[in-house]
């Protein structure tokens, strides 16, 4: 007669199909979002931010990048994790702002964010278009001069072949 297995071998067949496999997921999910890849900041201008997805709510959002007038804006697609910092941006959308990021590389799911870059934090720069810096200091006046005096002007030359009057 055969008999069943004994209950010790069924949940260690659960343990190594199942109970493993996720216990790693969950560790390697934790190690990639603890660990950051490269940290750095971006400076621009918030374009847009949106929470979307279908289960996971997530932050998106997206900065313009100008470097300098007349050139083609790049833009910078960056995820937000913690709302207050969403909040931050969202008040700040069309001035000039610099984000501070955190790249986490080989997330294995979007359910964190659709990009890799995690914006931790931003500063606020006074537009200068705006008039919200103090204004220019006037230019320091020139010395008065004196006024330039009436140099004459330089005689025609004397035509040798001309006869010359006395």
């Amino acid at each position: 007669m055969a008999s069943a297995a004994p209950p010790k071998r069924k949940f260690r067949w659960l343990f190594w199909l199942v109970i493993a496999p996720l216990a790693l997921f969950a560790l390697y999910t934790w190690f990639v979002l603890s660990w950051s890849y490269s940290r750095g900041d971006r400076a621009g201008y918030v374009q847009k931010l949106s929470e979307r997805g279908w289960l996971c709510k997530t932050w998106e959002g997206e900065l313009a990048l100008v470097s300098m007038p007349g050139t083609i804006t790049e833009k910078f697609l960056f995820s937000v994790r913690d709302d207050a910092v969403a909040k931050q941006i969202n008040e700040s959308i069309g001035k000039r702002v610099s984000l501070d990021y955190e790249q986490h590389v080989g997330l294995p799911t979007s359910c964190f964010g659709d990009t890799e870059y995690f914006v931790t934090g931003l500063r606020v720069f006074a537009d200068i278009g705006q008039g919200s810096q103090a204004p220019a200091p006037a230019p320091a006046a020139l010395p008065p001069t004196a006024p330039a005096e009436a140099v004459p002007a330089p005689a025609a030359p004397a035509d040798s072949t001309a006869p010359a009057s006395k």
